[in-house]
């Protein structure tokens, strides 16, 4: 534990190795708030400063990707990369800017759990990653011609043709795995398994 009563984290000095590895030409930023921290890179850099983080510092976990809408900016995404270390002692934020034509390299071939993330931040944000084994829709429907995360977008959402295959009605329980007791309790009206009273 350090002084400050927080467990000691290498982190500080990983984002320092990663300036110190790629120097201020691929790496733009770094900052530190509240013992987390951040690096900002270079797109035209991310694929090498993300391989570098998974296989000399050791971070082989992707908790997340995520992006950020900094609709006005240019350029105006950012794209966001959350790592940890197994042991969960180490964690870092890489960052990189994106433009809104531009793609980003996947990461799919250093985290498997990459292909899902990055799914959903083309579904929901519009970015789309090179590379990617297989970058669809993740959460709405194929042909759905927005991206609701983006400023533009309204919080009412905008009207849209539905495929056919999709409904609105309740879901049907019947012959399913759960079932569910008429009533006015709450507690035994929750669905059961089948059998179970």
């Amino acid at each position: 534990m350090s002084a400050s009563g927080r467990k000691a984290d290498g982190s500080s000095s990983d984002s320092s190795k990663l300036r110190k590895q790629f120097g201020r030409t691929k790496i733009r930023e770094m900052h530190e708030f509240r013992g987390e921290y951040t690096v900002v890179a270079k797109l035209a850099a991310l694929a090498e400063v993300l391989a570098y983080c998974r296989n000399v510092l050791d971070y082989k976990m992707l908790l997340d990707v995520s992006s950020i809408d900094n609709m006005g900016d240019d350029p105006r995404f950012e794209v966001v990369y959350e790592l940890a270390t197994t042991d969960d002692r180490k964690h870092l934020r890489i960052k990189a800017s994106v433009a809104e034509e531009e793609e980003i390299p996947t990461a799919v071939h250093l985290w498997k759990t990459a292909n899902w993330h990055e799914r959903e931040v083309y579904d929901m944000m519009g970015l789309k990653f090179k590379g990617h084994p297989n970058l669809k829709r993740i959460l709405m429907w194929e042909g759905y011609p927005y991206h609701p995360l983006r400023k533009e977008f309204p919080l009412a959402g905008k009207p849209s043709e539905m495929p056919d295959v999709a409904f609105s009605d309740i879901a049907p329980l019947e012959g399913g795995p759960f079932v569910t007791s008429p009533g006015a309790d709450r507690v035994r009206g929750e669905p059961r398994a089948k059998g179970e009273s």
